[in-house]
Formats: C-alpha cells, sequence, structure tokens
C-alpha cells in the first residue's frame, strides 16, 4: 500500500480513544440520521443567537410569508417567497461558517485574501437578499395595494 492510500484509509477510533493531543477539537461523527439533524439544528441556533442579520433575515422572511398568507397568495407565489427567503437563511449561514473559518485561520492577523473571502461572502448574502426582496415585492405589493386600496 502506498503513502497516499494509508494516509486515506478509514481508521475505526473513537474521539475518546485518541490522546488528547492528538484529537481533533471540532471532531464529532453522526452515528445516526437523528444526531447529524442535532448538529444542523446547532449550527442555525448559533447562527441566531450570534449574527443579528440572520435574526433579520428569520424577521423579515416571516413578515413576507405572513403578508404572502394574510394576501391568499397562491402555493406557487408562497412557495416562490419561500425558497428566496430560505436561500438567503442558507447562504447567511455559509457566510457565517467561512467567516469563522477564516477568522481560525487569520487569528487575528490581518490578511487581505481573508478580506476579500469575507467580503465576497458578505456580497452573497447582499445579493440573494436583494434578489429575495425584489422577488417578495413583485408578488406581494400588488395584492397588498389592492386590499388596502379598498
Amino acid at each position: 500500500m502506498s503513502l497516499s492510500q494509508e494516509s486515506t484509509k478509514s481508521v475505526a477510533i473513537s474521539p475518546e480513544e485518541m490522546p488528547g493531543n492528538q484529537r481533533p477539537l471540532a471532531w464529532r461523527v453522526a452515528n445516526n440520521l437523528f444526531i447529524s439533524f442535532s448538529y444542523a439544528w446547532q449550527g442555525v441556533s448559533y447562527a441566531f443567537r450570534s449574527q443579528r442579520n440572520f435574526r433579520i433575515h428569520v424577521v423579515i422572511g416571516t413578515v413576507a410569508l405572513g403578508l404572502g398568507i394574510w394576501l391568499h397568495l397562491s402555493a406557487v407565489e408562497l412557495s416562490i417567497i419561500s425558497l428566496t427567503c430560505g436561500a438567503v437563511l442558507a447562504i447567511e449561514l455559509i457566510n457565517t461558517a467561512l467567516e469563522s473559518v477564516v477568522d481560525l485561520t487569520v487569528q487575528q492577523t490581518y490578511h487581505e485574501l481573508a478580506k476579500i473571502a469575507k467580503d465576497c461572502a458578505a456580497a452573497a448574502v447582499l445579493i440573494s437578499a436583494m434578489v429575495s426582496v425584489l422577488v417578495a415585492a413583485c408578488l406581494i405589493v400588488p395584492p397588498l395595494w389592492a386590499t388596502l386600496s379598498t
């Protein structure tokens, strides 16, 4: 077996069996689907607690969906609003993960590439949020205007 094959070979050793200095700090293995969902929910929960913009996006998305339901939008229109709001939240989670990894890597020092990575991730959130607002406005404003005009 070559060295590269040995290094990629899975070793059945639990984190508890590894010496303290060799154990990865964030190594968690999901043994089943429930645990996988639990880890994912921890990520959502962390973002909601620590990221102001994530909370803002949740509120705006909830308001948009609430208005859509109140205005009796079609299932397709509600689905489109849900998908765009979900995309914003997913991209915000990716942005949070990327920022955390960049911060871990550069460790309180300035690096131009770290700035570029963080700025581009933030720009992805901004663009998705702007598109989401545009889509929601196109679907919500006409029936809202009609309802308020009567």
